[in-house]
């Protein structure tokens, strides 16, 4: 069976609607895949719809924005109840900032680049989760740079004079939010460094402590010195081990199915999460 469990769609910063997302995944071989757009569960339905069609088995989650000691930590929720108002609150407010926290970051590069936040929104697909990825669309679409690979390592990383942050909860509180909701807390890409700055075993330690269910181990940001990392990490504290593609279509060199999670690691989340259910078609 071939799971790939973190893709991203046009509800927030992937390049392909849900529903040919979905069908995509059928069409390379996938078994089941997974919505994971950041901060939204807004692209389940049409995801639901698809899945049914294709013959593909949908888990239905949400890539959560938190944050740990200042440090960026990004949270995959898997089968949550998406109308739960606790873990709702949180996803709108962070929405809401990352909008906010997107014009900050164009004012600063109108300074000294021709570009405007109505170029932003007019690359940014209806309803979507606006991000970085979308400001990268707007300077791609001006012509200031080929690619979103070349908007991040130019303007858009962390360390850029052009960066800002956004709202995000606390990552103990998240994964608390999580379970709460009926929901499987996984943390995404927990050691990719040219991300940005990682949080140490420890904060991992306390989150596990809180109630997070595994590792994104097996992904394409993780050298191998960071999945023996992760291996030994999860095998201490007890946490499944995942692994998916962060696929994004055209918006990242991730492929769908790249990386993959084992069939038993997908029935410990199907056991542990409550909150809604696998889509099978």
């Amino acid at each position: 069976m071939l799971v790939d469990l973190h893709t991203h769609s046009t509800a927030s910063d992937g390049t392909q609607p849900p529903a040919e997302l979905v069908a995509e995944a059928a069409e390379v071989g996938l078994d089941v895949v997974a919505i994971t757009d950041h901060d939204t569960t807004s692209g389940w339905g049409e995801a639901s719809e698809a899945a049914v069609r294709a013959g593909v088995a949908l888990v239905p989650g949400v890539e959560v924005s938190c944050q740990a000691g200042g440090i960026s930590v990004h949270l995959l929720a898997y089968l949550h109840d998406p109308t739960w108002a606790g873990l709702v609150d949180e996803l709108d407010r962070a929405r809401a900032s990352r909008r906010t926290r997107a014009a900050r970051i164009v004012a600063k590069l109108a300074v000294d680049l021709p570009i405007t936040f109505e170029d932003v929104l007019a690359a940014t697909p209806e309803g979507a989760t606006l991000g970085r990825p979308h400001i990268a669309d707007a300077l791609v679409a001006r012509r200031l740079v080929g690619s979103r690979d070349e908007a991040f390592a130019r303007f858009l990383h962390a360390g850029s004079p052009y960066y800002a942050v956004h709202y995000a909860p606390d990552a103990v509180r998240a994964v608390r939010l999580v379970r709460a909701a009926g929901g499987v807390p996984v943390m995404a890409h927990p050691f990719a460094g040219q991300r940005g700055y990682l949080v140490d075993d420890e904060v991992v330690a306390e989150l596990a402590e809180a109630g997070l269910a595994g590792l994104e181990v097996n992904h394409p940001d993780h050298d191998e010195q960071a999945r023996r990392r992760g291996l030994r990490l999860a095998a201490g504290l007890g946490l499944l081990v995942t692994g998916a593609s962060d696929y994004h279509g055209s918006g990242k060199a991730n492929r769908l199915g790249q990386c993959l999670t084992p069939a038993s690691v997908l029935a410990a989340i199907e056991e542990q999460g409550h909150g809604t259910g696998v889509v099978r078609g």
